[in-house]
C-alpha cells in the first residue's frame, strides 16, 4: 500500500459564491440534470447536505469501470469555501485504491476570478503510487462536473445568485 496525493488548480470567471452554491451545495440536484448521459441520479443516503451527509452517485452504462460511488462529506466550510469528501465505496475502491478523498478549496483570485484547488489523497491497494495517467483518469469525472456547472452558470446568469 502506498499513500499519496496530488493537487490540480483551475480558474473560472464565474463568481465564487455561484460556483459554491451550484457545484457544491446543490450538486446532488444539478449534476444529474446537466450530465444525464453519465450520472443517472444522486441519492442522499444520509444527512441534509452538511457534514456527515452520505451521497451515492449512480452512473449510466457509459461509465464502464463502475456503477456507482458513495461519498461522505467530512468537511464543509461555507465561510472558507472548503469541502472534503471521502469515497466510502464504489468508484475505484477495491479496483486500484483502498481509499481516496477529494478536498476542494475555492478562493477569489487576484483578478477577481474564482480559483479552485482539488487535492486528492489516496491509498493504493498495491505498492505502487498512481501514475500521472491514473491521476488524470481520477480527475476526469470531477472535471466533467465542474465544466458542466460552469457552462450552466454562464448560460443562466441569474441562476444561483
Amino acid at each position: 500500500m502506498v499513500a499519496g496525493s496530488f493537487t490540480r488548480e483551475s480558474t473560472s470567471t464565474i463568481p465564487l459564491e455561484r460556483i459554491w452554491k451550484a457545484g457544491i451545495l446543490d450538486a446532488h440536484n444539478l449534476i444529474p440534470k446537466l450530465l444525464p448521459n453519465f450520472i443517472s441520479s444522486v441519492d442522499l443516503v444520509e444527512g441534509d447536505g452538511g457534514v456527515g451527509t452520505i451521497k451515492r452517485f449512480n452512473f449510466t452504462d457509459v461509465v464502464k469501470e463502475f456503477r456507482f460511488a458513495t461519498d461522505k462529506t467530512v468537511v464543509l466550510d461555507n465561510e472558507k469555501y472548503v469541502v472534503k469528501q471521502d469515497v466510502l465505496e464504489g468508484g475505484l475502491i477495491g479496483l486500484r485504491l483502498k481509499s481516496y478523498s477529494f478536498l476542494l478549496q475555492f478562493e477569489v483570485g487576484s483578478n477577481g476570478e474564482t480559483v479552485g484547488r482539488t487535492t486528492v489523497e489516496y491509498d493504493t491497494l498495491d505498492d505502487t503510487p498512481l501514475s500521472a495517467e491514473e491521476q488524470e483518469q481520477l480527475m476526469i469525472g470531477l472535471n466533467l462536473m465542474i465544466q458542466a456547472v460552469e457552462g450552466y452558470l454562464q448560460a443562466n446568469p441569474t441562476a444561483y445568485v
